[in-house]
């Protein structure tokens, strides 16, 4: 009987309900918690003392006094928007490429993708290690093109910085992250009717145009989507970053974001101040709720939600 199964809807929504509130609630109130607190070096004890606001006043006196923070906040401007572009951009180049290959073609074209996304983070990272490392094969290509003399590594050569390590970590991180734009697009470039791609080939419509005025504008769901998550992603990844500067493959701090500073601000093994650490927290997670909104709001998400009005 339908009322026999009424409570089908209930559990689903209160497994779910558990699971927000254990994995991302908590977590969050205590972290705003911690962040009034002089906790450090795991002193759990601490959490019951407040300090008020002392750990945000270290946070921005740091970033006012401190030249290493000036480079975390340039580092992760940079590597946020840069990895943004090439993941959103590249991710719709991609899926174009998928979509107009032969099927069999475009599923091996999208698995090669993949592959990236699929290794394990200390494999992917011992990677490019060896191949930006200071006699590695992207030395001896700028050697070869006359650009370079010598080995040397290009993320920690002063000669480089802080552009050799802003683009080490940007395409690291681009070639993991594009691959989630090209399936999202693919997907979407799928369920356009085919009659519509007919239509504009018939009428002439070029490859641009199509791009343009058929795949663009019927996809715009999925831009946004993509957009933002991939937004909110970047602000708050740092597991590939930290290999790259934990093999030194790239400087320090020009390699540092502030995602990756929170991380080494509480679990490194010269600093171990959570605290502090929970202060830069709470302020990534007030920057990525603005930004997100912004990004929404900028790319007409509201506009989007408005049913379409025609003539009668």
């Amino acid at each position: 009987m339908p009322g026999s199964r009424s409570w089908a809807p209930a559990l689903f929504l209160s497994i779910m309900g558990f699971l927000v509130v254990a994995f991302y609630l908590l977590p969050l109130l205590l972290t705003v918690w911690a962040s009034f607190t002089p906790i450090r070096d795991w002193r759990v004890e601490s959490l019951g003392k407040s300090v008020g606001l002392d750990n945000y006043r270290r946070l921005f006196y740091l970033i006012r006094h401190d030249p290493d923070m000036g480079k975390v906040l340039e580092t992760t401007v940079v590597f946020v928007s840069g990895t943004l572009l090439v993941n959103v951009v590249g991710g719709f180049l991609l899926a174009v490429a998928a979509f107009l290959l032969d099927e069999r073609v475009s599923l091996g074209f999208r698995l090669l993708w993949l592959l990236p996304r699929m290794t394990p983070v200390a494999v992917f990272g011992l990677l490019w290690y060896y191949f930006f490392h200071g006699n590695g094969m992207f030395v001896h290509f700028l050697q070869a093109l006359g650009l370079l003399e010598g080995p040397t590594w290009i993320g920690q050569d002063q000669r480089f910085l802080p552009w050799g390590a802003w683009f080490i970590i940007i395409f690291v991180n681009g070639l993991v992250g594009v691959s989630y734009g090209m399936i999202i697009f693919y997907s979407a470039f799928k369920s356009i009717p085919r009659d519509i791609y007919m239509a504009a080939l018939v009428d002439g419509a070029r490859l641009r145009d199509i791009i343009l005025k058929i795949m663009v504008p019927l996809t715009r769901w999925h831009i946004i989507f993509v957009t933002v998550w991939q937004l909110l992603s970047l602000l708050t990844t740092y597991a590939h970053l930290y290999v790259l500067v934990e093999w030194r493959v790239v400087d320090k701090w020009y390699g540092m974001t502030w995602s990756l500073y929170v991380f080494e601000t509480a679990f490194g093994s010269t600093v171990s101040d959570q605290a502090l650490a929970a202060a830069a927290a709470v302020i990534l997670i007030v920057v990525g709720i603005g930004l997100g909104l912004a990004t929404l709001r900028i790319m007409g998400f509201e506009r989007e939600l408005k049913p379409v009005r025609g003539d009668i």
